[in-house]
């Protein structure tokens, strides 16, 4: 009879228990390790893997460790119909964990694939972008210089239009105003451009020689140029300027727009008035000085006989009284040729240092009994400090006189004559004005007033040589005479003589 050898067991346990612990720490700790990795980087796939791999482990662990211990503690409790009966479950979880880590490992291939594809699609996707916020870039960079040049643009545009001494303008296709620059707000005599935006402009601004409508120029043209106008401001009163101004249409055609340019030229025209005035004054200065002088000696001789015939004469005979006749008018006569010569200046110049102040003093002393007696007030208003200028005084004090007479001529009744001196430093001129608030001067004869013998006095009364006079002297001193007149105002006559006078003319 053979013996059978019965080898000890206790080993084998220690072993597969120790074994099973050690498979549950083991998978646990491969978990806990992805578990970190995965957090570490959420978005890289291999790590998701790892942690579903260890998990599936895990669970295979468990169900197998699991198993093992509990067939142990039932065999040793002698459970044996126990462990007989739930020994298929944990063959069966066995089987079925050890499948979800098959079919993790088996569906990882694809999921790599998907994810590398996400990947490229990523890479590709975050190259775009790139050039995306690149292009973003230039094109903001594009807008900054395209927004900076059109900015210089506009600020030359603005410096241009508003720096510019003449009136600068645009308006729509019906004529009212858009937008004006400061020098064409002052022109208009408005104080801000929003006065006056949206009125009609071009219905201010007419044609000087009466011509064709500016509208029909520009809608026939496309464009005016250098045209002469009339531009009515604010206050009613009237300016004439240089107009140049181009239409802008619409794509139908239509006009949508009129952009120009108005020069002031109201002093330029003065200027050539008053050059033209003493073109004329020279002309018939010198036409004067011979007919005076032709005159003259006849005058002499008539008023020198009637005066023999005179003294002859009973003087209460008729013939006496028809000489006197002859010598009054003989005596006007002469006063005028007297004029004439005046007004030629074929007399003497003498000129030395005066004050003007003096003079003035001098005429209001002769004047001033009879103007208060015809209850016209005179009001003096000398600059003290006014310095003295050289001048011919006895001319100057007739220019004075005569300047004085109109002024009193244009008051009907009770009135007032304003006389004052003042110093314009900055121009370096002598100021003398005499300011009345008479009749006035219509404006349809303001351009004649300084003609020779034009007068709007009674027959008899005046000669219309005094202005001329007058402004010929002054004119001989270098200096100007300016009227400034509203009819049934008054007028204001100014008398301007240079301050830096040297030397003198004969």
């Amino acid at each position: 009879m053979s013996s059978v050898t019965h080898l000890p067991m206790a080993p084998i346990y220690v072993v597969d228990i120790l074994g099973a612990a050690c498979m549950i720490i083991f998978s646990g700790l491969c978990v806990g390790i992805a578990r970190g990795l995965e957090r570490r980087d959420p978005e890289n796939l291999l790590w998701t893997y790892l942690l579903w791999f260890s998990s599936g482990l895990l669970i295979f662990s468990l169900s197998r460790s699991g198993s093992h211990l509990a067939k142990y503690i039932l065999l040793a409790l002698d459970l044996d119909k126990v462990w007989i009966e739930i020994r298929p479950v944990t063959g069966s979880l066995n089987s079925l964990s050890f499948v979800l880590v098959g079919a993790i490992t088996l569906f990882f291939s694809q999921i790599y694939a998907t994810y590398q594809r996400m990947r490229q699609d990523k890479a590709l996707i975050q190259k775009a972008h790139e050039e995306i916020l690149e292009l973003n870039a230039n094109l903001e960079r594009m807008v900054a210089e395209r927004t900076r040049e059109l900015s210089l643009s506009e600020e030359k545009y603005r410096r241009l239009f508003e720096g510019s001494r003449d009136m600068v303008f645009i308006c729509d296709g019906r004529g009212r105003l858009l937008d004006i620059n400061q020098a064409g707000c002052q022109l208009l005599g408005a104080q801000r451009k929003e006065e006056i935006l949206g009125s009609d402009l071009m219905g201010r601004i007419e044609p000087s020689d009466n011509g064709a409508d500016l509208f029909e120029r520009l809608r026939e043209k496309g464009f005016l140029e250098d045209v002469e106008v009339v531009l009515r401001k604010q206050n009613g009163e009237e300016a004439v300027g240089l107009l140049a101004a181009t239409a802008r249409r619409s794509v139908v055609g239509s006009l949508e727009r009129i952009e120009g340019i108005l020069k002031d030229i109201s002093s330029r025209k003065w200027m050539e008035k008053q050059l033209l005035q003493a073109d004329k004054l020279a002309s018939l200065g010198q036409l004067s000085a011979g007919v005076a002088h032709e005159i003259n000696n006849p005058l002499g001789l008539i008023l020198g006989y009637t005066q023999l015939l005179l003294a002859d004469l009973d003087p209460q005979s008729q013939m006496a009284q028809d000489l006197r006749v002859i010598e009054k008018h003989a005596v006007h006569c002469k006063r005028i040729v007297e004029d004439l010569l005046k007004f030629s200046r074929s007399s003497g110049t003498t000129k030395r240092r005066r004050d003007l102040n003096e003079l003035l003093k001098e005429v209001l002393d002769v004047v001033r009994n009879k103007f208060e007696v015809e209850r016209v007030r005179i009001v003096e208003e000398l600059d003290e400090n006014l310095p003295p200028i050289t001048v011919d005084g006895d001319k100057m004090k007739q220019v004075f006189m005569n300047l004085l007479m109109n002024a009193r001529q244009a008051i009907t009744g009770q009135g007032l004559i304003r006389v004052s001196s003042s110093l314009d430093s900055k121009r370096k001129r002598v100021l003398i004005s005499f300011q009345d608030n008479g009749c006035g001067i219509p404006p349809e004869i303001l351009h004649r007033i300084f003609d020779p013998f034009f007068t709007t006095k009674p027959v008899g009364v005046g000669t219309g040589l005094g202005l001329s006079v007058s402004y010929g002297i002054v004119r001989d001193h270098d200096g100007e005479i300016r009227v400034e007149t509203a009819p049934g105002e008054g007028s204001t006559f100014t008398v301007e003589l240079p301050l830096d006078w040297e030397g003198e003319k004969s």
